[in-house]
């Protein structure tokens, strides 16, 4: 789950670390008065859940508050394109206003927190080349990224941090304050189960003084029982509308950009196979959804009904190990969905395992046009066909 910066900044400084004074401004009247609280000049921020919103003009410093009034009513309701949001862009809806930061002489620098799962392990990074992408850093100079492995059975070592500091270069008058803020971060992603933190850049004024001038933070989906509070910071307006749909059934689905072939499947092991499969047979999967081992008709229908308000799907391949989830509850759930949703879309489908005969049978009697075939091979060729051939 990703949130914005101004609410990645929130939960940062929760947990004692420093942050540049800001509100978050839903209407250029407000944008005015923050700014006037905080007193000029301040930083008016296009708030979107995508990286690189300076070089989309999302970043913009206002000395007064005709400026800032003029910048807040041109930011918002403005589609932001930047890297990260593809050429669609982002509408943007809310402005981070916060106090402006003397640059002059200062150093801006990368700390980041995610988990490693080759590893088994959260992984602490940084890099004195902060305030440009990390990836091209890693691309130019892979050892410009100093990393330190996180034993979850003990957390992040003081000894860890300063490592990190000294790395970093950092003067010896600002390292216990490096030290923890580092800590300080590190208890922000564990008390928060994050899946990523990130401050680009890390800054370091002329006279000493460390903060997080941008943030970036994602919670792990599969921890978020343990935070009801987190609920309340999603924007639904930054997901895509049939990835919020499908969470609203305990469906993992994910679009694909630039595919044909919808793809239905009950585990991520095989979701991966069969959009493998589709590359192979000279297609392209339009989407990621496993509906789990234990869907039922309804959350079959769901599925279904998903998978075709992508308006690039041309044909459907739904790839099922009947195991919990039983061949002929799929056919049931299938059924169902062709019938009342009137599907006009080729439907290919390959089933093996529990009650396999019966759900093929269910599918033969149901007077629809279904292909079917009994390797994952015939599957992907057939759908691929379906769809309009190899892409």
């Amino acid at each position: 789950m990703k949130i914005h910066e101004y609410q990645a900044k929130g939960v940062l400084a929760q947990h004692g670390v420093p942050v540049p004074r800001g509100r978050v401004a839903y209407t250029e009247q407000e944008a005015v008065s923050i700014a006037k609280e905080i007193g000029f000049p301040v930083v008016v921020k296009a708030q979107i859940h995508a990286g690189g919103r300076g070089k989309g003009g999302g970043v913009k410093l206002a000395k007064d508050a005709a400026e800032c009034q003029a910048i807040a009513k041109a930011m918002l309701g403005m589609t932001l394109k930047t890297h990260q949001t593809g050429p669609e862009g982002r509408i943007v809806r809310r402005l981070l206003v916060e106090e402006g930061m003397d640059l002059e002489g200062a150093r801006e620098m990368y700390l980041a927190i995610l988990v490693d799962r080759a590893a088994g392990a959260p992984v602490f990074m940084a890099s004195s080349q902060g305030g440009m992408d990390i990836e091209e850093v890693a691309a130019r100079d892979p050892k410009a990224i100093l990393r330190e492995h996180v034993d979850p059975r003990v957390g992040f070592q003081a000894y860890q941090a300063r490592r990190l500091a000294f790395g970093l270069g950092l003067p010896a008058d600002v390292l216990g304050k490096a030290v923890t803020l580092m800590q300080a971060l590190y208890r922000a992603f564990e008390a928060s189960d994050c899946s990523l933190v990130e401050v680009n850049p890390f800054l370091m004024t002329k006279d000493g003084k460390l903060l997080a001038l941008d943030a970036k933070v994602n919670f792990d989906d599969n921890a978020l029982f343990r935070h009801p509070q987190h609920a309340e910071l999603r924007d639904l307006d930054e997901e895509s509308p049939l990835e919020v749909e499908a969470s609203k059934h305990e469906l993992n689905y994910i679009k694909l950009e630039g595919g044909s072939v919808g793809c239905m499947v009950n585990g991520a092991g095989l979701a991966m196979a069969t959009m493998d499969i589709i590359k192979l047979a000279g297609g392209s999967p339009a989407n990621f959804l496993d509906v789990g081992g234990g869907a039922n008709a309804d959350q079959i229908r769901n599925a279904f009904r998903i998978l075709i308000g992508d308006p690039e799907v041309k044909a459907v391949l739904i790839n099922i190990f009947g195991g919990i989830l039983r061949c002929d509850v799929l056919a049931e759930g299938v059924i169902a969905a062709v019938r009342d949703l009137h599907v006009n879309v080729p439907v290919v489908v390959r089933m093996k395992g529990n009650n396999e005969d019966r759900g093929k049978e269910m599918l033969r009697d149901s007077g629809f046009d279904f292909t079917t075939a009994d390797d994952m091979t015939e599957a992907a060729k057939r759908v691929v066909a379906a769809a309009g051939g190899a892409k």
